[in-house]
């Protein structure tokens, strides 16, 4: 009973970023809108521009202000969120099939353990570049957002690895 609640809950878990992170795909391209300008504007260091002149002088020379590269970065984050949800949804497919004995429950998980890893590097990745571009300054509900997530997938991850 023991190992079948344990992957029942490793599958859970990976659904719920499978679910969370197909979500927000499906906005980026059908809605890309409600994130591009936001991306666009810390790539622009728009917000520390205006609220903070001074350390945007120490810094300006980090900012990416072409649109069309601006539209190329946020394209690339779409294709990578996008990669992360493909292997997070067979990961969970297979998670499903494990629990019915169809599919190893070791080769669900290392599948999920990708997963988790795809969704994490995501928001890491945004922290990183985030920094770079001082999003602390003036994005924090962004920055927020992406410290849970980075938090969520590692946990994910972690839970993947019990049992």
């Amino acid at each position: 009973m023991y190992d079948f609640a344990l992957l029942l809950a490793q599958t859970v878990a990976v659904f719920l970023i499978t679910a969370w992170l197909a979500t927000g795909v499906y906005e980026n391209l059908f809605l890309p809108r409600l994130n591009s300008v936001f991306t666009a504007q810390v790539l622009d260091m728009e917000r520390l521009r205006n609220e903070y002149p001074d350390a945007y002088a120490d810094v300006s020379y980090r900012r990416v202000s072409d649109p069309a590269m601006q539209r190329l970065l946020f394209r690339l984050i779409v294709a990578w969120e996008a990669l992360a949800v493909v292997v997070l949804a067979i990961a969970t497919c297979a998670m499903v099939l494990a629990l019915f004995g169809a599919v190893g429950a070791e080769t669900a998980r290392g599948l999920g353990i990708l997963g988790a890893l795809l969704f994490t590097v995501t928001w890491g990745g945004f922290l990183v570049a985030g920094n770079w571009f001082c999003y602390w300054f003036c994005h924090f509900e962004g920055q927020n957002t992406h410290y849970q997530m980075t938090l969520w997938g590692m946990a994910t991850m972690i839970l993947l690895t019990a049992g």
